[in-house]
């Protein structure tokens, strides 16, 4: 088959074509004949060496049909998304013709969506899902800041949570994307920065925060919260650093909550991917009332084009490869 491998930590050229043995059927997994894949920053970073973990073979999601399956979870032929389970990270990924995942970390997705629409879904919306109606627990009516929301990650969750009625502010850097945020749902954009408690009417009154900013303004995010409220901390997009002398005695509010979410528990016992129902959001997609379309489309032998592209912050929404 033909694969895109890390030849080495780097640039462009890291990413190389070559040829690979299919993967052979195994107890407990799924062998797919993938047909696309989403792009993921965290490729990028692992094609870099700056992620802990980074297989041969790149990619953390795709979707695809079952080419074998021996514990018989899922018939030959189904049509499936997989993510996450140690895809592109300790086992072989997406960046392939075939590749084979735990069986935990493989959902049915029967769509008639074409391929690339398909692949736009599945880590990205099962990770947004997660964060507002586990995590937050969202519900219809609730006011709710999603900091960082021109992100892929951003905009699926603004989608979502309009979707399900909820109030949502979206905060940017970029006063630019104040109307692609409205247009998206949002009731209104904020402009991205420290002490957005201060400068927002309902600061106190919030009922969650999703922060995809990340440490340097997570106390903040808690500091706009009512009574009960929520933050769910699930990006990085301020950086790495932690929170300089975190102390909840002096720093936090009462009565609120911190939460955290990462996809990477995603097929463990505590998160199973049949949770998510990422049936029911490509069903909401089919039908026009969730717009989950890909930003951008590549071929297969134009990787390097896509990681160029997501490295300069170009891609404006989530990437997909078809293969």
């Amino acid at each position: 088959m033909r694969a895109i491998v890390l030849d080495k930590f780097g640039g462009l050229d890291s990413l190389v074509y070559t040829e690979l043995p299919e993967p052979e059927p195994l107890e407990g997994h799924v062998v797919i004949e993938i047909k696309a894949f989403g792009l993921n920053h965290a490729e990028l970073h692992m094609r870099r060496g700056e992620w802990a973990e980074a297989a041969r073979v790149s990619g953390i999601e795709c979707v695809g049909v079952v080419k074998s399956c021996p514990g018989g979870e899922f018939p030959v032929g189904a049509k499936v998304a997989a993510l996450m389970g140690g895809l592109g990270r300790t086992i072989n990924g997406s960046y392939a013709q075939y590749t084979r995942a735990r069986a935990s970390n493989v959902a049915l997705i029967d769509s008639d969506l074409p391929w690339a629409d398909l692949a736009a879904i599945p880590e990205t919306y099962a990770t947004a899902w997660t964060c507002l109606f586990r995590n937050l627990e969202i519900e219809e009516g609730q006011t709710l800041v999603i900091r960082g929301a021109t992100s892929s990650f951003g905009q699926a969750a603004v989608k979502l949570a309009v979707n399900a009625g909820a109030n949502v502010i979206a905060t940017t850097r970029n006063p630019e994307r104040f109307a692609m945020l409205e247009a998206l749902g949002a009731a209104r954009a904020e402009l991205e920065g420290p002490h957005l408690s201060k400068r927002i009417a309902e600061a106190k009154h919030i009922d969650a925060v999703l922060d995809l900013v990340g440490n340097s303004v997570v106390l903040d995010s808690l500091a706009v919260l009512r009574r009960g409220g929520r933050v769910c901390l699930a990006g990085w997009l301020g950086g790495l650093d932690p929170i300089p002398d975190f102390n909840p005695l002096l720093q936090m509010s009462s009565g609120v909550y911190l939460t955290f979410f990462a996809s990477f528990v995603f097929g463990t016992p505590g998160f199973p991917l049949s949770d998510v129902p990422l049936q029911k959001i490509a069903e909401d997609v089919a039908a026009g009332r969730l717009d989950a379309r890909p930003s951008r489309v590549f071929a297969f032998d134009e990787i390097h084009e896509a990681h160029r592209v997501m490295e300069a912050n170009e891609a404006g929404g989530k990437m997909v490869v078809v293969v």
